[in-house]
C-alpha cells in the first residue's frame, strides 16, 4: 500500500513521501526498506535515525529525527495496532463443510459458514453468516455461533454455549466445562453439584489458546463484549467479566467472581476467597496479586493475599526493605 493510503486509513498525517510503497511491519532496530515501523516508548528512541524503515510513525516531537517519511500521531502504538490490521494474514480452510464433519440434521448452518475436517457439531447447533470452524473442533448441544465467530483447531465447546459476532477462540480452549462444585456430604466423601447452566460470550471478544471458561451452576457464566483473555487463563462457574477488560496469561477466577468494566489483570492475578469478590470497573491488578476481597475504587492495586491500592503497596515495599535495620533500632531504644 502507499504511505499516504495507510495514513488515510487512521485519519493522521504524513510527513515526506506519500507515495512510498509499504509491505510490511517492522521494529525500529530490524526492519528492511519497504517496512512500516513506529516509535511509541522512548527507550527505543536511539534506534530512529538509523532505521532502515521505509516510513515511521511517531509523534509530532520525534519528527526531527526521523531519517525517512512519517506518519504523525499522537499515540504512535494505537495506530501501529490499527495499521497492523491491514496485514494480518489469517488461516484459511476450505469453503463449506468438510466431508469428514459431524453435522446432525437439527442444526442450523448458514450457507457462508466454513466448517473444516473432523469438526463434530451436537444436536440444534445454530452456525451463522460467515463462521470458520476449523478442524478437530467440537461444539455441543444447543450452542450457538453469530456472525463472524472463528474457532480455530481442537477447540471445546460444551453444551449450551453462546458466542457472540466476531469473537474469536484459539485452539486447545475448553469452554463450558463443569464448574468445580462440591460440598462435603455426612460420610466424608465429596457430593457434586450439579452444573446446569452454561456460558454467553459477548461480541468481538477473544480468547486465548488453552484457557478454560467453566459453564455456571444454575446461570450462565458470562464474557461481555469487547473483553481480551489471554492463554492459560481460568475462569470459575458463574463468573461475570465485564466489558472491555483484559485478562493476561494465568489469571485465574474463583467461582462467582464479578469483574467490572475496562478492568486489566497482569499475569498471574486472580481474585477468589472464602465468599465471591466483585470488582468495579476501572481496576488495575497487577501481576502475581491475588485479590481476597471486593474492590469499590477504581486504581491500581498491588501485592499478594494483602494487597493495598498500588501506591501504598509501594510505600510498604520499600519499608519491608529496611525492616531488618528497623528491628535492631527498636531493639537498641528498648535496652536504653
Amino acid at each position: 500500500m502507499k504511505l499516504h493510503e495507510l495514513a488515510s486509513h487512521i485519519g493522521a498525517e504524513v510527513s515526506g513521501d506519500g507515495e512510498t510503497e509499504i509491505s510490511g511491519l517492522g521494529s525500529l532496530a530490524t526492519a528492511r526498506p519497504g517496512e512500516i515501523s513506529h516509535l511509541s516508548n522512548p527507550a527505543y528512541a536511539q534506534h530512529l535515525p538509523t532505521t532502515a524503515a521505509s516510513a515511521v510513525i511517531v509523534k509530532a516531537e520525534h519528527l526531527e529525527d526521523c531519517p525517512c517519511a512519517a506518519i504523525v500521531v499522537d499515540n504512535p502504538y494505537l495506530a501501529f495496532a490499527q495499521l497492523s490490521q491491514l496485514f494480518a494474514r489469517s488461516e484459511s480452510i476450505a469453503a463449506g463443510v468438510h466431508p469428514s464433519a459431524v453435522v446432525p440434521d437439527s442444526c442450523q448452518i448458514d450457507g457462508t459458514a466454513n466448517i473444516g475436517a473432523n469438526v463434530v457439531l451436537g444436536e440444534r447447533v445454530t452456525v451463522a453468516r460467515g463462521v470458520t470452524i476449523h478442524a478437530n473442533s467440537m461444539v455441543g448441544d444447543d450452542s450457538s455461533l453469530a456472525e463472524d465467530v472463528i474457532i480455530y483447531g481442537n477447540a471445546t465447546l460444551y453444551s449450551r454455549v453462546k458466542v457472540g459476532a466476531r469473537s474469536i477462540i484459539h485452539s486447545g480452549a475448553v469452554i463450558g466445562a463443569d464448574g468445580f462444585g462440591y460440598t462435603p456430604g455426612q460420610d466424608g466423601r465429596w457430593v457434586t453439584i450439579a452444573q446446569i447452566g452454561g456460558v454467553s460470550i459477548g461480541q468481538d471478544v477473544s480468547i486465548g489458546a488453552c484457557t478454560c471458561i467453566d459453564r455456571g451452576a444454575i446461570e450462565d457464566t458470562i464474557i461481555e463484549d469487547g473483553v481480551k483473555i489471554d492463554n492459560q487463563v481460568q475462569i470459575g462457574h458463574n463468573c461475570i467479566v465485564g466489558a472491555h477488560s483484559l485478562l493476561c496469561g494465568m489469571v485465574g477466577f474463583a467461582g462467582s467472581t464479578t469483574v467490572g468494566k475496562h478492568c486489566v489483570f497482569g499475569g498471574r492475578s486472580g481474585a477468589g476467597g472464602d465468599h465471591p469478590v466483585d470488582v468495579c470497573d476501572g481496576v488495575m491488578v497487577s501481576s502475581c496479586t491475588v485479590l481476597s476481597q471486593s474492590v469499590d475504587k477504581p486504581g491500581i492495586y498491588s501485592g499478594s493475599m494483602l494487597f493495598h491500592e498500588h501506591s501504598k503497596w509501594r510505600r510498604n515495599a520499600l519499608r519491608f526493605a529496611s525492616l531488618d535495620e528497623l528491628f535492631k533500632r527498636v531493639k537498641r531504644l528498648e535496652k536504653q
